[in-house]
């Protein structure tokens, strides 16, 4: 087993059941590797927008191929750094309202695109396909996202949901109906995303646990089982002496 990769089953070993010790209690051990995840998380941003800010999209392209038009949005943004000083802050105001104006600019088409005209897309399919040969058909293939009764449910739910945060009419009679529809739809919806969270984080957690399993092996000295045996143990020293100390001490 080369070194470099047992150092890192250890450590990740440790930081794995340093975090999860979180589960007893917040402790020190909790916060040691709390810190460090955020400060090589920041060191890392840090190094990785250096080498590919600085380096690559400024140095590289301006000193080594000569495009000198990459000195408009270098200034730019070394204008953004007049923020710091007080007397010249006013000029940050430029390349904010350059930076603001570009990004909205690029962002709203996409925007539209995804979030409004392919929604609009899947409410005006066909509620029924013509097929040759067989003329008029409806097809119930539920697993389909583009069979005609997905497009049935899409358009119902697409239309209570919208009825139900239209708040002109009560909603009395047929009309509580669909808003009730309506409320059906939503919470499924909401659900849908909630179990997609909770799938994700359940994901992450099985491969944190797949490898203390892994790094409890023989060939990695057993890592799991030492370091799960000196994070109770630390554990519980810091909650004896903290129970030893007096009242706000």
């Amino acid at each position: 087993m080369p070194f470099d990769t047992l150092l890192g089953a250890w450590i990740a070993t440790g930081l794995t059941l340093f975090i999860l010790s979180f589960l007893y209690e917040d402790n020190p051990l909790f916060k040691v590797a709390e810190h460090l995840y955020v400060g090589v998380s920041v060191g890392y941003t840090i190094v990785k927008a250096y080498d590919t800010v600085i380096i690559h999209l400024i140095y590289e392209p301006i000193v080594k191929q000569g495009d000198w038009s990459l000195l408009i949005p270098l200034a730019i943004g070394m204008l953004m750094l007049t923020r710091y000083a007080p007397k010249a802050a006013w000029l940050s105001r430029y390349a904010f309202a350059f930076i603001v104006g570009v990004g909205s600019g690029l962002a709203i088409p996409r925007t539209i695109s995804s979030y409004i005209l392919k929604q609009v897309e899947d409410t005006v399919r066909p509620l029924a396909s013509m097929v040759p040969g067989d003329g008029l058909t409806f097809s119930f293939n539920l697993l389909n996202p583009a069979s005609n009764l997905n497009t049935v449910i899409i358009l119902i739910g697409v239309t209570s949901v919208l009825f139900y945060f239209f708040f002109s009419v009560e909603h009395t009679g047929a009309g509580k109906a669909v808003a009730r529809t309506g409320i059906l739809f939503l919470m499924i919806s909401f659900g849908a995303a909630f179990g997609y969270t909770v799938m994700a984080r359940m994901s992450l957690l099985i491969g944190r646990l797949t490898d203390l399993i892994e790094f409890a092996d023989p060939s990695y000295g057993r890592a799991s089982l030492w370091l799960a045996a000196v994070t109770v143990i630390a554990l519980v020293i810091w909650t004896r002496q903290r129970r030893e100390q007096p009242p706000g001490g």
